[in-house]
């Protein structure tokens, strides 16, 4: 891993352990309810970067639906970290994608995945109609 390619997308555990990604959707628990804190960072320079997430939403949720994607547990808070940007989520899931282009779960013990999954879905599908 790079850490010092300031544009790279860092998730970090609680351990301090940390793996890059290029591209992450946060879908924390409480988007169930209100899907507008979701959050979403990209080290793409596509100007479409909507349709980026809107199809990482759509293709997450098919193969978690078709039993093609494990769900990496983790306990204990994540922070994602991007350029000059950090969240922090302590229930939900992040989906990713590894610099060679793999798609990851990683979700908190108890969540829903199907459902976040569905309501990233939802509000990109959205995002991408509605342009909001």
């Amino acid at each position: 891993m790079n850490t010092s390619d300031k544009d790279a997308i860092i998730i970090r555990f609680e351990d301090n352990s940390a793996i890059e990604c290029s591209s992450a959707i946060i879908i924390p628990q409480r988007a169930v309810t209100e899907a507008g804190y979701i959050r979403t960072m990209t080290t793409s320079a596509d100007a479409h970067s909507k349709h980026e997430f809107h199809t990482m939403a759509q293709i997450t949720l098919s193969r978690f639906e078709d039993g093609e994607l494990d769900i990496e547990a983790v306990h204990g808070p994540l922070t994602v970290e991007w350029k000059n940007e950090v969240e922090t989520i302590t229930a939900g899931l992040v989906v990713f994608l590894d610099p060679k282009g793999n798609f990851h779960l990683i979700a908190h013990p108890g969540q829903n995945v199907k459902k976040l999954l569905q309501v990233a879905h939802r509000f990109f599908t959205r995002w991408v109609r509605l342009d909001i």
